[in-house]
This record gives C-alpha cells, sequence and structure tokens, in this order.
C-alpha cells in the first residue's frame, strides 16, 4: 500500500480483506520508503559520504514521532555525535511537515512519496522475480514488538513478505524513540 496514513490504512486493509476472507500477511505491506529516504539524504548531508553506499533502515510507522530512523545502524558508519543523531531523527520525522511549510499549506509531499514509491519497486519486483536477499523496510504484519503493524527491515521474496527480520541493536537514545512511539502508532 501506498496510500497515507500508512499507519492506519494497512491494517484496517488487513480487517478488510479478512472479512472477505483472501488476507494473506505477506502479500499486505505499507511503503515507508519515504522516510528511509529523507534519513539517507540528511545522513549523506551531515556524514559527508557517497549517497551510493548510504543504508539507514527506518521502522516504527510513518509518521511524526512514529518514524525512527536507526542512524546507529546506517552505513558507511559516521560516528556522527548525539546531538547530530537526535536532530538528524527529528528532521526526518519532521520532512513532511517542511515540505507542506515551503508550499504555504498548498500542497503535501506527493512528488517525495512517487519516488520512494517508485525506488520501492525495483526490490519488490526483484523479490517476486526470486532474486535472493531483497531487503528493505516496510509497514507490515510483525511480531518485532508488542504491535500488531510495525514497520522494519523485511526480507522480500517471491510470495511478498517472506521475513520480517528484528531491530537489531539500538542506541539509548532510539531505545527511547522506540517506546515514545508505540503509543501514538
Amino acid at each position: 500500500m501506498i496510500s497515507n496514513p500508512v499507519n492506519s490504512t494497512v491494517p484496517i486493509a488487513s480487517k478488510v480483506f479478512k472479512k472477505a476472507g483472501t488476507y494473506d500477511e505477506k502479500r499486505l505491506f505499507g511503503v515507508t520508503m519515504l522516510g528511509v529516504v529523507r534519513a539517507k539524504t540528511f545522513y549523506v548531508g551531515k556524514a559527508k559520504v557517497n549517497v551510493a553506499e548510504v543504508t539507514v533502515p527506518v521502522v516504527g510507522g510513518h509518521a511524526g514521532i512514529t518514524i525512527l530512523p536507526l542512524f546507529s545502524q546506517a552505513t558507511p558508519k559516521a560516528n556522527l555525535p548525539d546531538e547530530d543523531m537526535k536532530a538528524l531523527t527529528k528532521r526526518t520525522q519532521h520532512g513532511g511537515t517542511g515540505v507542506v511549510e515551503a508550499k504555504a499549506g498548498k500542497g503535501s509531499a506527493m512528488l517525495s512519496m512517487t519516488n520512494a514509491g517508485a525506488i520501492l519497486a525495483d526490490p519488490c519486483l526483484n523479490g517476486l522475480n526470486g532474486l535472493p536477499d531483497v531487503v528493505e523496510c516496510s509497514f507490515a504484519q510483525s511480531s518485532v514488538t508488542e504491535l500488531p503493524f510495525f514497520a522494519s527491515k523485511v526480507r522480500l521474496g517471491m510470495n511478498g513478505v517472506e521475513e520480517v527480520l528484528g531491530l537489531g541493536p539500538l542506541s539509548d537514545y532510539e531505545k527511547e524513540g522506540l517506546e515514545a512511539l508505540k503509543p501514538e502508532l
């Protein structure tokens, strides 16, 4: 699903599909690539690294504080100070607000969302075509936390979401962010 608000539309769609008897948890997942694109862009600007080599996992959801970029797991490692990591997190979480403000309330980040959907299309097709180890972040049914749906890294394959991956090691700041996003999500 690429329809906002992903935090709501994916769980609602799951209920509709369940009611119709057609729900397949592997085939329903939400696009959270926009958070990944923003986190990666902001990280590159601060870390001064090659954008083509950067990965930044983004977990949680797809709105405000539910967006949690895991800069501690970013590659290549830049060893940025904690203050920079916190500022990059806030900037990633509120990137959409900045776009709306720049457009003086007369638009949204629709082109950015379209770009994010297009970026995710290739890994989806690669997974469907059987390429191994296609891993991206997406909002899916999950047991990573106690929440029924959660964005994290997922392994995409011929059946859709083949595996929901764990969070990995989190910094103290990211652990705090995870606990803060749960009630909102």
